[in-house]
């Protein structure tokens, strides 16, 4: 089972960005600059620590996200997806005239079980 997941259309977007930049992560903003939305950076352009949860793997891209943020998420399901428009963060998608976005569902109870169990 996974926790995120990745559009056909968003995966291209971000097989082009493999192409030109060193290794990738995406974070998911907890709300600055461009509200929540998954940004991806070359790796030495995020610092992370210990407080960062690695919720899964998209085309041999970590995704990451905060604890106090993944509070709040933890019974979702996340896909990454594309969509044109600029947003307002530092994301490298921005310069081809997209962004990220995230499209969220509550977890199945067998997601749930197999993700939250106690």
């Amino acid at each position: 089972m996974k926790r995120v997941e990745i559009t056909e259309e968003a995966s291209k977007v971000l097989e082009q960005l493999k192409q030109k930049h060193d290794t990738l992560i995406f974070h998911q903003s907890g709300g600055c600059c461009d509200g929540s939305a998954p940004m991806i950076l070359e790796k030495e352009d995020m610092y992370l620590d210990e407080s960062d949860i690695l919720l899964g793997t998209l085309n041999d891209v970590n995704f990451y996200m905060s604890q106090d943020q993944f509070e709040y998420w933890k019974h979702t399901h996340l896909t990454v997806d594309v969509t044109e428009g600029r947003g307002a963060s530092f994301s490298l998608e921005i310069p081809l005239g997209l962004r990220f976005l995230i499209k969220s569902r509550l977890l199945t109870p067998e997601e749930e079980a197999f993700f939250n169990a106690s």
